[in-house]
């Protein structure tokens, strides 16, 4: 949101800047609650005080990068809006322009999965609930566009989705990564095309 000139952020969202920032960059576990509050300016019964532990606020923090996510997604597909093909094609396009504005750790959510295997863990909670919501909506859109196998479909491209972003970690922006819309789009071509035999 818009802040008035002189506006100084609270403790609370220090913290969760600051986190946010050392999470994304160096892993949840490696960071620990002194690091935090002594880079964001404030103290361990502020932190505490605005998020209960450390693990609520390793939530708050991919809440917010889930937010940011969708944010990209919703605008590609406004702005594609009664195309379904052209809306999840976007979606690459979006994450693409996502992984360069940040350094290339991927996808905070997909990092976090795999930090945190414990089913019940928090952090966990709030990836996998983002994880479904993305696969739901590439369900929807591709029973839009009347796909034979639109289950299949849609799992195929969060596939090329999650590769990307390991990829991404890997090889950089130019290795393998660049190639996951091309890629959507010929696993789009396959499953719309009557023509063309999928295996059950």
């Amino acid at each position: 949101m818009p802040r008035s000139p002189g506006h100084q952020p609270t403790a609370a969202q220090r913290v969760l800047a600051t986190a946010g920032e050392l999470f994304y960059r160096q892993g949840a576990r490696a960071v620990g609650v002194d690091e935090i509050v002594a880079r964001a300016g404030t103290t361990k019964p502020s932190l505490y005080r605005a998020f209960g532990s450390k693990d609520q606020l390793i939530a708050a923090y991919l809440e917010d990068q889930a937010a940011r996510l969708w944010s990209d997604l919703e605008a590609a597909f406004e702005a594609n809006a009664g195309d379904p093909r052209a809306q999840i094609l976007s979606c690459f396009e979006a994450l693409a322009g996502q992984g360069g504005r940040r350094s290339n750790r991927g996808c905070a959510l997909s990092n976090a999965l795999v930090e945190f295997p414990e089913p019940k863990h928090p952090a966990r909670k709030v990836a996998v609930g983002h994880k479904e919501a993305i696969r739901k909506r590439l369900r929807d859109l591709a029973r839009s566009m009347e796909a034979r196998k639109p289950k299949r479909l849609a799992d195929g491209l969060l596939l090329l989705m999650e590769g990307a972003f390991i990829a991404r970690q890997i090889f950089g922006e130019d290795g393998p990564a660049a190639a996951a819309g091309g890629a959507a789009e010929a696993l789009i071509e396959a499953h719309t095309r009557r023509d063309v035999d999928i295996a059950p």
